[in-house]
């Protein structure tokens, strides 16, 4: 089985993590070393030219790995290793755990102020060591920034650097538009060429997404994407979010420029600007994390030990007696240790369940958000934003605390309350998806994703990131799930 294949003689893979234009990552166990590791693979027949292809495309995927092997800097993932195993080339690198940029986003909606520039700032510093080295990046995305749990962020992926030298050799095909459309700066998009101010460009729309909630550009195509990255200019960021600093909001203008020159010239001049709106460092002990990452967390404690990771959650007791089931559910875990509110205190009971989700004590979270859901809703109704907020909270603690039918009614309910709300309703439906494949129904699980890819595709185009990660859910349930009858048009639908 593949998902058994021993790479290089060293590197067992595991499952998919990611997929793009330039090959598919696997998540890996270095065999030698017990350590865990990513393993990219890319077939040389898709990307070679010339008179002897294969041999081409070797060499310079050899060479940018050495390149890339070289660069030292926390804020960029770790290559181990290179080279070619059964006509495919395979790059092994660090394993980052944490919260993917795209998922910040999506659980944040839009993200706090400070911690947009938090993220920024780290990403200056990694972007700053790449352009060092001669590189350019060429495909800075959400999903190509990991937010580890100490809230220090790592930019992923160099696969498709290149570098900046004129004399050098590219991977990347001459004339063919490489990266992400909509964080594309317009010199990509028409193929003219790109340097370190075109990752400026693409640091711009993460900016933008990650402070307004969406990307500075949106179309139902990939080509429309492209066409307003060209010709249109982004709203700026005080008209939908006004609270966003005039200083802000002109930064990012200027990294969205058309033109690279009217861009800032570098990544030290950006975090020139983004310094005074950094926060300040503490001096104070670190409390421990939230349930997200902090990308704050390096400036406000910075060099302190990590607080200790808590006590693992026990097992549910067995309950003879049925009393502490919800109906048709299983057990749910009293906690003695979280005292009810006032009940005419509403406000102090959610500034009681903030401080436990910051304290990740999650057994109380579950408890407290279970008791509190009924009383807002009555007093507050389904759709109130602090309503919703509450439920989210419940609901992630659940499937913390691996107990996944009761997470997957939340998220249900959570979906119901969508509508009119595309972008959340995708992300709620995707988190459904992965639910159904945590309890084990993988033919519901394929079903809701094929569904889901369907209608991304149609709207968003075939090489949108949702698409590739959708195709990786589905490759990550496998062949062992039958697919339903295939759908006209659908081309996942045979293989």
């Amino acid at each position: 089985m593949r998902d058994a294949r021993l790479v290089g003689g060293r590197y067992r893979l595991g499952e998919p993590i990611g997929q793009g234009g330039m090959g598919q990552v696997w998540a890996g166990t270095d065999e030698r070393l017990g350590r865990p590791v990513a393993v990219k693979l890319l077939r040389a027949a898709r990307f070679g030219h010339g008179p002897d292809p294969d041999a081409s495309l070797r060499r310079r995927f050899l060479r940018e790995c050495r390149v890339t092997a070289g660069l030292d800097h926390p804020g960029l993932v770790t290559v181990f290793d290179a080279g070619e195993d059964d006509g495919e080339l395979y790059l092994v690198m660090q394993r980052v755990a944490g919260l993917s940029l795209a998922d910040l986003i999506a659980a944040q909606d839009p993200c706090p102020l400070e911690r947009a520039v938090a993220v920024a700032a780290q990403l200056c510093g990694a972007l700053e060591a790449v352009h060092t080295a001669g590189l350019v990046h060429r495909d800075l995305k959400p999903s190509n920034v990991m937010v580890r749990e100490d809230g220090r962020v790592v930019l992923l992926d160099l696969g498709i650097a290149t570098a900046l030298d004129p004399s050098a050799t590219r991977l990347t095909l001459t004339g063919v538009p490489i990266g992400s459309p909509a964080y594309m700066a317009p010199e990509q998009a028409l193929a003219t060429g790109a340097d370190r101010r075109s990752d400026l460009y693409a640091l711009g729309c993460l900016l933008h997404e990650m402070l307004a909630g969406r990307a500075p550009f949106e179309a139902p195509s990939a080509l429309g994407v492209l066409r307003r990255q060209v010709d249109e200019p982004p709203t700026p960021l005080r008209e939908l979010r006004p609270e966003v600093p005039v200083v802000l909001e002109a930064l990012v203008l200027d990294l969205l420029a058309k033109r690279p020159e009217d861009r800032p010239p570098g990544t030290r001049a950006v975090y020139a600007r983004l310094l005074p709106l950094l926060p300040q460092a503490r001096a104070e002990l670190r409390p421990a994390a939230g349930v997200l990452p902090d990308p704050t967390a390096p400036y406000r404690y910075p060099h302190q030990p990590l607080p200790p990771a808590p006590a693992p959650v026990p097992a549910p007791a067995a309950d003879p007696t049925g009393e502490g089931r919800s109906a048709g559910g299983p057990a749910i875990l009293p906690s003695v240790a979280v005292p009810p509110p006032a009940a005419e205190d509403l406000t102090a009971a959610f500034d009681q369940l903030s401080d436990l989700v910051a304290a990740r004590r999650y057994a109380e979270v579950t408890e407290l958000a279970g008791r509190l859901l009924p009383r807002a809703r009555a007093e507050l109704g389904e759709a109130a934003p602090l309503v919703r907020t509450v439920r989210t909270i419940h609901a992630r603690a659940l499937q913390t605390q691996r107990r996944y039918p009761e997470a997957l009614a939340e998220f249900r309910q959570l979906l119901a309350g969508a509508a009119g709300e595309p972008g959340r309703a995708f992300e709620l439906r995707e988190q459904i998806g992965l639910l159904l494949i945590r309890q084990g129904e993988r033919r519901a699980a394929w079903q809701q994703f094929t569904e889901l890819l369907l209608e991304r595709e149609r709207s968003h185009g075939p090489h949108h990131p949702d698409v590739l990660r959708l195709r990786s859910h589905l490759a990550a349930i496998g062949p062992a799930t039958p697919p339903p009858a295939p759908v006209r048009g659908n081309p996942y639908a045979s293989g």
